[in-house]
């Protein structure tokens, strides 16, 4: 039996293992962004990426939502399962590289026929077994091991995908709660809005009872003050479904914000100049399809060991009898030892079309890993140019406030001094009711533009430089 295992042992260390070893392929990027910010002469940045990102933004409230998301969500715990699963199944392939042993026992009691040609000379007996039992695939042409590099890529595979849950998780939560934000700004500047109309209203009644205005100037300020109002109704609405889905993602379904303020909520800054592409190699999605590429290119070395002679050894150890007491007498003792080879000899082409099936499977996942990288790098382009010009357009959007609240004075004044129509004042209140919500919205758009630009690098980062974005 020793030297048996010893040569079996020898047998797995001078095999080789059949099918291609995994290289990363090469994928052609730039090696810069087009449309990242450009450095100022002698200017240098510094940039250190961090994974809680969202602290960047520094708010308390969204710190504690995102922190009990990524520990309370139900994704993020499904994806945890499914790495406990994968787990369990890599220590099942590497469970194969081990001989099993069995511990097997019979007892049976017979009876012969005395009334055959040739009976038996003892027509009762008894047959008392207890034997370990032990079957070892000697992996001669890397099979095992190629199913265990399989595995072994899979649970990585899986830790990744938990890692596009979080970084998915914190993203949409941050978001939201800008959302949530966004449409506080809203509220208050429609609620003061309204509260401008109700005060024209009462000015244009008594400019009607006065026999200074028509009917007409009257009914026009009623719709206004009647549009406003709706539109706050809607807004409120809005704010109570983004906080809805705010307690969903972070499982508290009760979940009750007080208004904020937006525009409190700091820009990070942008990322450094000449901002390297090799920081996509971080995203969590390029790095999972990178193991589904491993775990790929391993089955295909498992479908060409299968083409292949299967080498076994077999053996028994134990004891047997015909009565109970003497199971132990070394007389009763039995043993044997055994080789089995197995080779294919006509399946068909089906061994051949698993390899053809699985190369096929592999070329998938190579295709699948080049996209991501693809979608990655356009992904963080898009970003930088959301970001760039949502900040570059909040300017023309406050100068557009500016102007149309100055508007609405002047037109207040022609009218009430009888130099105008009431239709100027309303043409000057819903202009300036349409840039305000623009500039909030802008706002907006420009924090989630920042976060969609984090998330497509895998990640936040702080830098110190002048040219920084605040």
């Amino acid at each position: 039996m020793h030297r048996c295992a010893m040569a079996a042992v020898a047998l797995v260390l001078s095999g080789c293992m059949v099918g291609p070893n995994y290289q990363r392929p090469q994928t052609t990027l730039p090696p810069t962004y087009a449309d990242a910010p450009t450095a100022d002469a002698g200017a240098t940045a510094t940039t250190k990426l961090r994974a809680d990102w969202w602290t960047l933004y520094d708010d308390r409230i969204l710190n504690d939502l995102v922190t009990t998301a990524l520990s309370e969500n139900l994704d993020v715990a499904a994806a945890v399962a499914k790495i406990e699963e994968f787990d369990a199944d890599l220590r099942e392939a590497n469970a194969a590289l081990f001989p099993e042993i069995d511990l097997g026992a019979s007892a049976a009691r017979t009876r012969s026929s005395g009334a055959v040609a040739a009976p038996s000379p003892v027509l009762r007996s008894n047959d008392l077994r207890i034997a370990l039992s032990t079957s070892f695939e000697i992996d001669f042409w890397g099979r095992l091991r190629r199913l265990l590099e399989s595995a072994r890529a899979q649970v990585l595979a899986t830790h990744y995908a938990k890692d596009v849950v979080t970084l998915s998780l914190s993203g949409l939560t941050t978001q939201t709660y800008f959302l949530l934000r966004s449409l506080d700004a809203q509220v208050t500047a429609t609620r003061e809005t309204l509260t401008t109309r109700e005060e024209y209203l009462r000015v244009v009644r008594r400019r009607v009872d006065g026999g200074l205005a028509s009917g007409l100037d009257l009914a026009q300020a009623l719709g206004a003050r009647s549009d406003a109002a709706a539109q706050l109704k809607d807004l409120v609405r809005q704010r109570a479904l983004a906080e809805h889905l705010l307690g969903t993602l972070t499982g508290r379904l009760d979940l009750k914000l007080a208004p904020g303020d937006l525009a409190q909520l700091p820009v990070p800054p942008m990322p450094p100049a000449d901002l390297p592409s090799t920081l996509l190699e971080r995203r969590p999605d390029i790095r999972q399809a990178e193991e589904n590429l491993v775990a790929a290119n391993a089955q295909i070395g498992v479908a060409k060991a299968a083409l292949l002679p299967r080498i076994a050894l077999t053996a028994d150890v134990g004891t047997e009898s015909a009565a109970l007491s003497s199971l132990a007498r070394s007389s009763a003792g039995i043993w044997s030892i055994g080789f089995a080879l197995a080779q294919p000899i006509f399946t068909a082409g089906r061994l051949s079309a698993e390899v053809d099936a699985t190369t096929a499977r592999q070329k998938q996942a190579l295709v699948a890993y080049q996209k991501s990288i693809q979608t990655g790098f356009r992904e963080v382009s898009d970003a930088l140019v959301n970001v760039s010009q949502t900040a570059a357009a909040e300017i023309d959007l406050q100068a557009s406030v500016d102007a149309a609240r100055d508007a609405l004075h002047l037109s207040t004044e022609r009218y009430e001094s009888g130099y105008s129509a009431y239709l100027d004042v309303l043409d000057a209140q819903r202009t300036l009711n349409t840039s305000q919500l623009a500039l909030i919205r802008n706002r907006e758009a420009l924090l989630s533009a920042s976060v969609d630009l984090m998330k497509a690098l895998g990640g936040g980062w702080t830098d110190e430089s002048p040219y920084a974005l605040r």
